[in-house]
């Protein structure tokens, strides 16, 4: 069976739950990416923030991207997949959610990985598709 981490990258970019959500949006733009997870201490993951949630949950409001900390913005449990779960479980989990990257964490919650789909498209051609076919009926 393949496993998310047979197909993640490692030592993915992450900010600590501290950093401003100006440090999160430069993070992004600098990176090219649309979210980032949020960690805490030990890169425990604590959350998932998106350049949506910056703009719509801090700047929108009238609120500080200065001092308004990630950690404040990323709230809820995140959606994650383990290192060691079965690839087809990662890709419902992500039409299920609706999302192309899923953070992956080890049994103690510390971030270890992300998975995007396209890493699983381009190693695993007919799983993705036969997924995608799944989650459209």
């Amino acid at each position: 069976m393949t496993t998310a981490r047979d197909l993640m990258t490692v030592d993915p970019v992450s900010i600590r739950e501290t950093d401003s959500l100006v440090v999160a949006a430069r993070t992004m733009r600098d990176r090219a990416l649309f979210s980032l997870p949020v960690c805490a201490e030990g890169k425990r993951l604590t959350g998932v923030i998106t350049d949506r949630d910056i703009v719509v949950g801090c700047v929108a409001d009238g609120g500080d991207p200065w001092t308004t900390t990630a950690g404040q913005l990323a709230e809820g449990t995140p959606v994650v997949v383990t290192a060691d779960g079965g690839i087809e479980e990662a890709l419902q989990l992500m039409a299920t959610k609706r999302v192309r990257r899923l953070p992956v964490v080890d049994e103690s919650g510390r971030l270890v990985g992300d998975l995007h789909e396209a890493a699983v498209a381009i190693a695993l051609p007919e799983l993705a598709i036969a997924q995608a076919r799944r989650t459209r009926a």
